[in-house]
């Protein structure tokens, strides 16, 4: 079936079933932002195969709402499918409760698979359309039906991660999720996030492209641990290591028998990442104490084996960008490039390095006009070949044992216009302002966020998405609870916490910048005002000096470029053969 012939069986089915609108999400019970192939609904539905969006399904209508990294994309993507889309986290923009409140009548009904939801969006989902007198149900699957060849569930095995690689056993992450618990005034929680199950109990999988995660959900309480997987997917050696340890081994499914059964028991639960079924069967006999998910906060501060993992990661992964910049230079204008030959070829070059274990995300390489769509991602049909004097983006990372890398560089191919030149220093500027940032402990990243895009506001530029995500360890390349963004968070950007850096300017048509490094934030000082933050970068990588218009640029932040390049060369020149060491060293004069 097409998009078009799946959206006519899934209306006639919400009619069959009584039911007025259905949203899917496009996530997976652990709310995942990647998914296994099972659970890719939204692209499933809609055609769509960004890792953002939602969509809503009424009997005559059918939106998705995506964000600015995907405008292009979507508009593209969904062209004929009479799915509309909507341009999501704008001012003007329409949610999804009150889009429904408009196509729908009171009495109606709007139904989700509660699984794909999380506790908290769906309380205020069921109060926005209850306010409105729509009924909202979140027990109901209408895809399994109309999804046909729906791909299997993985069964990949399970692995052991290394205390080498991880800093801390499994024992000890249990005891500190225990004492944070203590500390709540709680005595119970349920695991559902696949990375924090992950990282919690030092395990490892290989079910979901570039995340090495497993399926499955994690119970602790103060005297058992459980984890609930599907059979066959522990090796028995492994199960027996996890029980002397103290972790049960349980079957996936019999997670909600086993919570089923609790009674009177203080709960601790993260609302927003934990699914509204597994969350409300719980707060059905139990007290719940609502609060950010105990592992999530634990993981996204690296132990010193972690930081020190992460930056040596980080000079491998220099070394193998190095050597692609040095084979492009030296390959392109003699042989036909295309995007998709960048991608692969920075992998081959990744590969090379110790620890690899894969690519960290899909790769977004884009020429010319594709770099404004923001998360590009070249196919065989859509991939066009680099052509001299234009602009080259690559967002590229990869997974180590010892850590996983996010890298953006944007080189130019020829001859540059000064508009290019300008554009490009002005991200650069942002870049280097926020490298250079010392600021109070409890800074939220919204306060930073601005000093990424001053030189950019200040000439009438902006980019949609945002600044800085946090990076896992051996884990997701996207990993919460901190983010440096123009949008509210209330978690603070911490000391060990790891956060990107990638300002940009995106012009449709014509061109997309970005520069994106990896910081390890850290103590800086103390003073009589409190302590204070700053950042370390770890990414080590050139920037083009032939797009850096260096009138437009500061002596401050003219020191920090050449004092980074310095420190570039330091890092990877004895890892590198005398040629590439040569070119290195004339990417990295002072300018």
């Amino acid at each position: 079936m097409n998009v078009i012939e799946r959206i006519t069986s899934f209306c006639a089915l919400m009619q069959e079933r009584g039911i007025d609108g259905y949203l899917i999400y496009g996530t997976d019970p652990h709310l995942s932002e990647y998914v296994p192939d099972a659970w890719r609904t939204r692209e499933w539905i809609s055609g769509f195969t960004g890792s953002y969006g939602k969509v809503a399904i009424t009997r005559d209508r059918a939106v998705l709402w995506t964000d600015s990294r995907y405008f292009i994309q979507a508009e593209s993507q969904l062209s004929g499918t009479g799915i509309e889309m909507i341009k999501d986290r704008q001012a003007d923009t329409i949610s999804a409760d009150r889009w429904l409140e408009n196509e729908l009548n009171q009495g109606s009904t709007v139904a989700i698979d509660g699984l794909t939801i999380s506790a908290a969006d769906a309380n205020v989902l069921e109060q926005k359309l209850g306010a409105k007198g729509i009924t909202l149900e979140l027990n109901i699957d209408l895809v399994s039906p109309v999804w046909e060849d729906r791909p299997a569930f993985p069964k990949t095995l399970v692995s052991d991660f290394p205390v080498r690689f991880a800093g801390r056993s499994r024992t000890e992450k249990l005891t500190s999720i225990r004492n944070r618990l203590t500390e709540n005034g709680a005595e119970a929680t349920i695991i559902c996030q696949l990375d924090d199950l992950a990282w919690s109990l030092n395990l490892r999988g290989s079910e979901i492209n570039y995340n090495p995660l497993f399926t499955g959900y994690g119970y602790v309480d103060q005297q058992q641990a459980v984890l609930f997987i599907s059979k066959g997917k522990v090796p028995q050696t492994l199960i027996e290591i996890l029980e002397r340890e103290g972790v049960q081994v349980k079957d996936y499914e019999s997670v909600f028998s086993f919570l089923e059964q609790l009674n009177s028991v203080s709960f601790y639960l993260d609302s927003d990442r934990t699914n509204s079924l597994i969350y409300r069967l719980i707060a059905k006999n139990n007290k719940i104490i609502d609060g950010l998910s105990i592992p999530t906060l634990l993981k996204s501060i690296k132990n010193e084996v972690e930081i020190a993992g992460m930056r040596e990661a980080h000079v491998r992964d220099g070394v193998a960008m190095v050597n692609f910049l040095y084979w492009f230079e030296n390959h392109f204008g003699k042989e036909r490039i295309t995007e998709l030959t960048v991608g692969e070829k920075l992998k081959e070059f990744r590969s090379e390095q110790a620890n690899f274990r894969g690519e960290g995300f899909s790769p977004i390489v884009s020429f010319g006009y594709h770099g404004a769509i923001v998360h590009y991602s070249a196919t065989k049909e859509t991939e066009i070949e680099v052509q001299p004097d234009g602009i080259l983006l690559f967002d590229t990372g990869g997974q180590y044992l010892d850590g996983t890398t996010d890298i953006t560089r944007t080189i130019a191919t020829g001859k540059i216009t000064s508009k290019q030149q300008s554009d490009f220093t002005l991200v650069l500027k942002g870049n280097i302002q926020l490298a250079k940032a010392i600021f109070p402990e409890n800074t939220k990243g919204y306060s930073l966020d601005t000093l990424a895009r001053k030189a950019l506001w200040s000439n009438g530029l902006n980019y949609g998405h945002g600044t800085g995500h946090g990076v896992g360890h051996h884990l997701c390349v996207h990993e919460g609870p901190m983010s440096i963004r123009p949008e509210y968070n209330s978690e603070p950007i911490r000391a060990g916490q790891i956060i990107t850096n990638e300002p940009g300017i995106y012009r449709e048509g014509e061109y997309g910048i970005r520069i994106e490094n990896v910081l390890v934030c850290k103590n800086e000082l103390k003073s009589e005002f409190g302590g204070f933050l700053s950042f370390d970068t770890i990414t080590m990588c050139p920037i083009d000096r032939k797009l850096v218009n260096r009138q437009l640029l500061d002596d401050d932040e003219i020191t920090w470029l050449n004092s980074y390049h310095s420190k570039v060369l330091s890092e990877l020149g004895s890892r590198l053969n005398p040629e590439v060491l040569k070119w290195l060293k004339a990417q990295c004069e002072p300018i």
